[in-house]
């Protein structure tokens, strides 16, 4: 908490907290309102002070993230581009979440040009490539599921790149992704490989 502040707030305007926006996703995961979740979410990344717990970019991902839980993705991509302009840290990339964004706004173009962005600069997040892979599969493109999801793997097992969750080498997320991959490769007639044969290790 800030200097001087009290409840949350600073001579009346909110300081950002990211125990605030765990517990509005958390009442937006039980109740299913993403939408007034969203709405809250974009105020506060508007309007409030933001803090080191909480930066403004990370703010408007997460008030993106929920509108687009809320089937808003329009309102999604604005917020989106806020935290791309606004340049500061957060725990995914904003381009990453956009991605999804464009695509269902029927953007595929400008999805791409985005994706082809993340792929010259390298993958340096498993949850990145794990948000990458699901949405291009969602559209169809498995060669570049593919490839996403087996970046992901391999950082995660190369230890690099550090998931929000803590260590590396015990990403959450590394079955799942494994199984994803399966799935791609599945699809794609591709024979069993090493990693298929990681499943359930």
């Amino acid at each position: 908490m800030l200097e001087g502040s009290a409840d949350g707030y600073l001579a009346g305007v909110a300081i950002l907290s990211r125990e605030e926006f765990d517990a509005i996703e958390f009442d937006a995961a039980y109740t299913g309102d993403h939408r007034a979740a969203a709405q809250r979410m974009s105020a506060l990344a508007a309007t409030g002070v933001a803090t080191e717990s909480m930066p403004r970019a990370e703010a408007f991902v997460r008030a993106g993230e929920q509108w687009l839980l809320a089937d808003d993705p329009r309102a999604a991509a604005g917020q989106f581009r806020m935290a791309i302009a606004d340049g500061g840290p957060s725990d995914i990339d904003p381009r990453v979440p956009m991605c999804r964004a464009l695509f269902l706004l029927d953007d595929a173009e400008q999805a791409r040009a985005l994706i082809g962005e993340l792929k010259s600069e390298g993958p340096a997040d498993p949850r990145a490539c794990t948000m990458l892979a699901e949405t291009l599969f969602e559209h169809d493109d498995l060669n570049g599921a593919l490839e996403w999801a087996t970046a992901g793997i391999e950082l995660i097992l190369q230890g690099g790149g550090r998931p929000a969750c803590g260590e590396p080498a015990s990403y959450a997320g590394l079955d799942d992704l494994l199984r994803l991959r399966y799935r791609i490769r599945n699809d794609l007639r591709l024979p069993e490989d090493e990693y298929d044969r990681m499943m359930g290790d």
